[in-house]
């Protein structure tokens, strides 16, 4: 019954959101929310990464955050998503190098490190789906999906696409990012852009997914 009105959407395709194996590289603001619309619609094997852990300045933006004060992050989510494999690492540029990539069929990148963002470009850029800034914003409506030649409006992403060009990486990938210019300098961020791009990554995910 869990899954029953998913069934009704996907049909068929249904299994294979059950069957896909899915890695997911942080779960904070964005992460925490697409974790939590994957699991609901019916992927059950997904891994997680992440190697902080949960404070009170969470509480804002991540998903159970308040219910966890101190812990660590995959290892607090494991409770409430039994299903999930977990990996406590920092995820930086020589872990993505290292990493194996060929178990998963989708990669989804919710982590803020740039050197780590674009290695995993570099290395599996045909599974990846990557989140761009999220914080400093205040309307979701401004989120958007484009392949990361068409991205614009994100100083970060803007960033990323100059550094790629140095490395001479010419490929295509999923991004996504909003149009919506920072309305503050410092770290500031409201659940419901963080959320709609955790909900956006998921959607895109599951989209590729069921269309293989």
């Amino acid at each position: 019954m869990r899954h029953e009105r998913i069934k009704t959407l996907f049909g068929d395709d249904f299994s294979k959101l059950q069957n896909a194996k899915v890695l997911l590289l942080g779960v904070g603001g964005v992460g925490g929310h697409c974790l939590d619309c994957l699991s609901r619609s019916g992927v059950e094997h997904i891994t997680i990464v992440d190697f902080d852990t949960y404070d009170k300045s969470n509480q804002n933006r991540q998903m159970w955050s308040e219910l966890h004060e101190g812990e660590v992050k995959v290892e607090a989510l494991k409770k409430h998503y039994p299903h999930v494999e977990i990996i406590n690492a920092k995820i930086d540029e020589q872990w993505v190098w290292d990493f194996d990539f060929e178990p998963y069929d989708v990669v989804l990148d919710a982590i803020d490190d740039t050197k780590a963002k674009l290695a995993l470009a570099q290395k599996c850029y045909k599974k990846l789906i990557s989140s761009f800034g999220s914080a400093k914003r205040v309307d979701p409506t401004k989120v958007h999906v484009d392949d990361i030649w068409k991205s614009h409006g994100d100083r970060f992403g803007s960033k990323i696409r100059y550094e790629l060009k140095k490395r001479g990486f010419k490929k295509k990938y999923t991004v996504i990012f909003s149009t919506e210019h920072a309305k503050v300098k410092e770290k500031g961020s409201f659940s419901a852009v963080t959320g709609t791009f955790g909900l956006v990554m998921c959607a895109q995910a599951v989209k590729k997914i069921v269309s293989k």
